[in-house]
């Protein structure tokens, strides 16, 4: 007897979504909780959490109800969607999805999956050397960090990590959000430091600036980016894997109603055949980060930057209006930052460590 793919991907659907729903409450009601929690006591004004809490609230209500709704609509129409499928619509929309990136899908036999990732592998190396050159300025200004105290202390920070910068730039973020950061770009010896204007706007004092750049540092010196960047590269060459093989399963395609194998139906049925483990690797990588994130602050707190990198994060909570409580289940499951009430309380215990 064949094994009930259709209906194991069913019932994990549905169990996810009782999951997530389970914690989505417990995410309402950490942030109905109407106190500070104790980290932040003395840190963020009272004016301010009742602010943030109203703001997170409202928008939390109001996307609740619909987003669950959405979620569950589209997965069922998803699945109606393939008792639609006839073989003229079939031959129709596999002609168009061979017009795309999977054209090797009848041509790469068993080095499928090598030949894909191969194409994705060369395209991401595309984007990452072109985008922040040719394609991120079509959206937002960038110009040269002015010469001054704060530029030397970023170029001296740098120069003290061995870091190799070649320019340092601000660009206009304010003119579409009021979110701050900073970031790096560039490969082996041309590296480039990129500050939000909002950032700088923000930031009570270049100190706190300079803790931002020296948490972003961190990740460059713990090879946070290549880490990620290899871990990107092995889960997307084990989709191409997996896709072939689901590809080639005539029972699994069975178990969805359909005798025959096409391409684009094979591809749908991957889609939802590998949500279980999705979910598993998205709550894998999501620890990572957060570990990431974890080090990266403790990388500058070692740098002496602990006190000021303190007083950035809860400046720029305060102006992003992000909620002061979180539930630690939620927070663990959806962020791939930790809130900054858990930074805050991990510097304070690497503070209790060094007494």
């Amino acid at each position: 007897m064949a094994f009930p793919y259709m209906e194991a991907v069913v019932g994990f659907m549905i169990l996810m979504y009782l999951f997530e729903t389970y914690l989505d409450l417990r995410q309402h009601a950490a942030l109905k909780l109407p106190t500070l929690p104790k980290t932040l006591e003395g840190v963020i004004s009272q004016e301010k959490f009742e602010k943030s809490r109203a703001y997170s609230l409202d928008k939390r209500l109001g996307n609740f109800v619909l987003w669950h709704t959405t979620l569950v609509l589209e997965e069922v129409r998803k699945f109606l969607a393939f008792s639609g499928l006839n073989e003229e619509n079939e031959i129709l929309h596999t002609l168009s999805f061979l017009a795309g990136v999977m054209i090797w899908s009848q041509k790469g036999g068993p080095y499928l999956a090598i030949y894909l990732w191969g194409f994705m592998f060369v395209l991401s190396l595309v984007m990452m050397t072109i985008y922040p050159i040719l394609i991120a300025p079509l959206f937002n200004k960038f110009t040269p960090l002015p010469d001054g105290e704060l530029r030397q202390k970023i170029e001296k920070l740098a120069s003290s990590l061995k870091f190799p910068l070649k320019k340092l730039f601000v660009v206009d973020g304010s003119t579409r959000s009021s979110h701050s950061n900073a970031y790096m770009y560039g490969f082996f010896k041309n590296k480039r430091i990129v500050l939000y204007d909002t950032l700088i706007q923000q930031c009570k004092n270049d100190e706190e600036i300079v803790a931002v750049i020296a948490h972003e540092l961190g990740h460059w010196k713990l090879n946070h980016t290549m880490y990620s960047f290899i871990a990107v590269q092995i889960l997307t060459f084990l989709q191409f894997g997996g896709y072939t093989l689901v590809r080639n399963s005539t029972d699994l395609f069975r178990s969805f109603g359909f005798d025959t194998q096409p391409v684009l139906i094979g591809l749908i049925i991957f889609q939802h055949t590998v949500i279980p483990i999705q979910h598993l690797v998205s709550f894998g990588l999501n620890l990572v980060s957060r570990s990431f994130e974890f080090q990266a602050d403790a990388f500058a707190k070692k740098l002496d930057y602990g006190s000021a990198l303190r007083a950035g994060l809860v400046k720029l909570q305060e102006e992003n209006l992000s909620a002061m409580n979180t539930d630690p289940w939620y927070s663990a499951y959806h962020y791939s930052h930790p809130p900054l009430v858990e930074r805050l309380a991990a510097l304070d215990e690497a503070d209790k460590k060094e007494e």
